[in-house]
């Protein structure tokens, strides 16, 4: 996946050094500061992911912002590599092993060895200034820009308790030393930081495995010779072979062959596909049985494993409306427990009670209210459950979509393609008196072969299947909603919606329109043709409804959705459909431009609508919608203009994606409700003297543990069917 698409003005970088969501909110400004640029900078995924313009920033000056704010920025070639825990292991070693002795010596007397204090001081020394450098050098660095971030309140804690102890033994002053709580909070927080690291790598997990299917080499054809090359080589228009149990290159057409293919890696569906000649295939899907030759249509950062993987890493770059708040306490937070710190250290001493006491309070406050809890909150609950979306077959276009879902009350749903299959066939074809069959079906599907309508294609492909080679068409031209007109053979053919077919001074005798009545009563879509002004029979076509489809509407409505039928087709076969699936509302015979009014008329009457569809016509439907749906086996319109992509096209998983998208929000709200309660609880209690600064540490470790691993339980939504 490329890190940057400079003609767009869009890329994302590697931020390396923020330890808590106060770094992450400073790179932030820094970076918004400059003229054109809207950046979001994620602490979880320790990504930014910048829109800007070429004309008034370069890439250079962005590393820059960042470099200048105190940290490292970069270019990823593969923004999911490198193992976080890495930078903490050999400190945590050193800090464990050399904080144990520290610990027994203050806590056991009978365990200390003569002059244990001086042994304490040189443990100590090496658990503060090496296992705890990163804290150090990143607080100084935040000084020197006039900051200060969870990594201050870590240094200015370990360095005071060290300092006060070192003081004190080094003075033969008779007051209590506190080596180990110096050792124990750089041992604690590290050990905090290293399980974060791996929890965060493995809410990441879902979208590595997705950006590793794809296949490493291609079988490419040429001249009849097949090459094994690497899948980089391949270009548009290229054939390669993949055989049995081998992964398909990349997105194309089969040009020869038949197998079935396991498309659950990218779709979720377990049960493989039938393909053919002429059958679109996905790149990392997998062949499971025939030999397939297949020519690229896409390649690289164009295929679907690698749109899907982008738009999944763009809504994990994103900030959920709930995370502003999280956002705007922590740029604040740190000064003001710096305050508080000081103003305990103070006021314990006007009352009276020790310098130790005070100085142990004090300390206290600054390790436990660091807001890392805060910062993983929205972040790491959005990583996993779009990475589980993800292996499901829904990606989440952004964060604010989860805002979305929480909302809506009604469902709209398109008609061909999203409840039915999609592929008409033809059921009947009328011809009128004196017309032969033969004749009408082929002018009609001669005309209609111009078209990209699936009635049109089905009309055309039965004609070929029945007559062979069509006749050549001139002067076609198509009316959006109404049909097609076209000169085949010298006939001016007009083809319509019979209720239609009036617009063109073509009203049906009433024989045809009895039998369109009819045909239309059983479900079938009904077409009227007419040449030389005069209407000729009726050509019927059947779209059958989808298995899953009631199923589905059954799931909608148990979220407490209201599903609703919009579609141009004719009122009869509508409700035909939406009476199958269990649909009570039906909007039918609306033409393309109408559907989006459709939905603003809806949303009038105080409806929070969401549009489910697959076709360019509903892409201005689903744009209007409050929330888009789009079948993943639509146009690149329809899927361009919505906010959730079902990759399959089962609608069930559309009561999914739902479902998905409300839970992730629960969890993000349940995270910072556990954040800010550990911080108003803590530090009250650190004021008071109740948390001494070793269990501080331990419990502010444990809050940011605690949230990624509440975000962690995202990885086992299933769906409610069978499917995985």
């Amino acid at each position: 996946m490329a890190a940057v698409t400079e003609a767009k003005g869009r890329v994302e970088l590697a931020i390396d050094g923020m330890t808590c969501a106060s770094c992450a909110t400073r790179i932030e400004k820094r970076l918004n500061r400059l003229d054109g640029v809207d950046a979001t900078v994620n602490f979880a995924s320790e990504h930014a992911a910048i829109a800007f313009d070429p004309e008034q920033v370069s890439i250079g000056d962005l590393i820059g912002a960042v470099e200048a704010a105190g940290y490292h920025a970069a270019l990823p070639e593969d923004v999911l590599d490198g193992d976080p825990t890495a930078p903490y292991r050999r400190r945590l070693a050193v800090a464990v092993a050399l904080t144990v002795p520290l610990v027994i010596f203050a806590w056991i007397a009978a365990a200390r060895p003569p002059g244990w204090e001086w042994i304490s001081l040189v443990l100590a020394t090496a658990v503060v200034f090496y296992s705890g450098w990163p804290f150090h050098r990143a607080a100084a660095a935040n000084a020197r820009h006039g900051t200060a971030t969870m990594d201050t309140l870590i240094s200015v804690g370990t360095l005071a308790a060290w300092t006060w102890s070192t003081v004190v033994l080094l003075g033969g002053l008779s007051a209590a030393v506190y080596f180990d709580t110096a050792g124990a909070i750089t041992a604690l927080i590290l050990l905090g930081r290293y399980f974060e690291a791996t929890a965060k790598r493995r809410s990441g997990a879902a979208i590595r495995a997705l950006l590793e299917l794809g296949a490493k080499e291609a079988r490419l054809v040429r001249d009849g010779v097949e090459t094994l090359v690497p899948v980089d080589a391949l270009a548009v228009g290229d054939q390669f072979v993949v055989r049995p149990g081998e992964k398909v290159a990349t997105d194309g057409i089969v040009v020869a062959g038949s197998s079935a293919i396991d498309r659950s890696m990218l779709t979720g569906e377990p049960v493989p596909v039938e393909v053919g000649p002429g059958d679109a295939v996905a790149g990392a899907t997998v062949n499971a049985s025939g030999r397939l030759v297949i020519q690229a249509t896409r390649v690289g950062a164009a295929t679907a494993l690698a749109q899907i993987a982008r738009l999944v890493t763009t809504a994990q770059a994103g900030k959920a409306p709930v995370q502003r708040l999280a956002d705007r306490v922590s740029a604040v937070f740190v000064p003001v427990v710096i305050g508080v710190s000081v103003l305990t250290l103070a006021g314990w001493l006007v009352f009276g009670a020790s310098t130790a006491a005070a100085f142990t309070a004090a300390v206290a406050v600054i390790v436990i209210a660091c807001p890392c809890a805060l910062g993983l909150a929205t972040p790491t609950a959005l990583m996993v459950g779009t990475g589980r979306g993800a292996q499901l077959g829904i990606v989440i276009k952004g964060p604010e979509i989860l805002e979305q879902t929480r909302q809506i009350t009604t469902i709209v749903l398109d008609k061909t393609g999203t409840l039915t299959e999609g592929k008409m066939s033809v059921a009947a074809v009328v011809p009128a008196a004196g017309v032969f069959e033969g004749e009408l079906l082929r002018l009609a599907a001669a005309a209609e072969d111009a078209s990209e309508h699936p009635i049109a294609q089905a009309i055309a492909e039965h004609g070929r299947q029945q007559l062979g080679t069509l006749p050549p068409v001139e002067q076609f031209s198509s009316r959006a909603g109404l049909g097609v007109e076209a000169v085949v053979d010298g006939h001016s053919v007009v083809i319509g919606r019979p209720a239609l077919l009036a617009d063109w001074g073509v009203p049906l005798p009433g024989a045809l329109a009895a039998q369109a009545d009819q045909l239309e009563s059983t479900g079938t879509t009904v077409v009227a043709v007419a040449w030389d002004g005069q209407a000729r029979g009726l050509v019927a076509v059947a779209d059958r409804v989808k298995a899953t489809s009631r199923q589905a509407i059954a799931q909608l409505r148990a979220l407490g959705l209201i599903p609703v039928l919009l579609t141009g087709d004719n009122e009869r076969t509508a409700r035909a459909v939406a009476e199958e699936v269990g649909i009570d509302r039906v909007v039918a015979n609306v033409l393309p431009e109408e559907k989006a009014a459709e939905i603003t008329r809806l949303q009038a009457t105080g409806a929070v609508v969401a549009m489910v569809g697959d076709g360019v016509n509903d892409a201005p439907a689903l744009a209007q919608a409050d929330l888009g749906l789009s079948i993943g086996t639509g146009t690149d319109v329809a899927i361009e203009a919505s906010d959730l992509t079902l990759a399959s096209g089962d609608l069930r998983g559309a009561a999914d994606a739902i479902r998905l998208s409300r839970r992730t929000l629960q969890t993000i709200k349940g995270n910072l409700f556990w954040a800010f309660a550990y911080n108003v609880a803590a530090v009250p209690l650190a004021v008071a003297g109740i948390v001494n600064p070793i269990i501080a540490a331990a419990a502010m470790a444990f809050s940011s543990v605690f949230v990624v691993s509440n975000s962690l339980r995202l990885r086992r939504f299933h769906p409610l069917d069978e499917r995985r």
